[in-house]
Formats: C-alpha cells, sequence, structure tokens
C-alpha cells in the first residue's frame, strides 16, 4: 500500500484540454480528479447525467451553472447534484489550475 496525493503532477500552466482522471471505480460509483485551467462546457451545452455526483473544488475558482442559479465556487466548497440535474462549468479560473474531486454515485431508483 503506498499513499499518493491528489495535487502530484498538476500541468504547469494552461492546457488545452480539461483532464480527466478515474482514481478509482467499482460497483457503482466513480472517483476522479478533474483538472481545469480555465476550460468550460461548450456554450448550450448541459451535462444531464444518470448518477448522482459529488464534487468539491480543491484548488481554484470556478461557477458551476444549472437551469436556475449559478454558483460561485472556491477551494474547499462543494455540490450535490442529484442525477439528471443538468449543469455546466460556465468558468474556470484561466490564471490557476483548478483541482476538482468528483464522485459519482449509480442512482438505482431508475
Amino acid at each position: 500500500m503506498k499513499a499518493l496525493n491528489i495535487f502530484n503532477q498538476l500541468p504547469k500552466g494552461r492546457s488545452s484540454d480539461e483532464l480527466f482522471e478515474t482514481l478509482r471505480s467499482g460497483d457503482g460509483f466513480k472517483i476522479e480528479r478533474i483538472i481545469s485551467t480555465g476550460q468550460v462546457t461548450p456554450e448550450g451545452q448541459w451535462y444531464d447525467q444518470n448518477s448522482d455526483e459529488w464534487v468539491v473544488l480543491l484548488q481554484g475558482n470556478a461557477k458551476l451553472e444549472f437551469e436556475n442559479c449559478t454558483l460561485t465556487l472556491g477551494a474547499g466548497d462543494y455540490v450535490w447534484i442529484p442525477a439528471h440535474q443538468k449543469h455546466r462549468v460556465s468558468w474556470t479560473d484561466p490564471d490557476q489550475v483548478c483541482v476538482w474531486l468528483a464522485v459519482h454515485i449509480e442512482n438505482n431508483e431508475e
């Protein structure tokens, strides 16, 4: 067994793509690290996921947009997003690396 660090191997500057890394997955769940450096969800596109999601912004600043509101997030802020709650990332700080931790949990009630 060895300890790993969520902040290891972060990009030094702005990347052209947002980076998604699955840290662990199993029966009914997935934990992923997401690295953003100014990326946003394309205008007019929404995430509409089959799973519930708990997401925390560990580093950086960002905005999550929902159909009826926008949340401004800073380091340590977290959100519970129920399955099929449409949302999008409307802004991530281009001047710093944003590190997200997302936990996706299958919703077996469908």
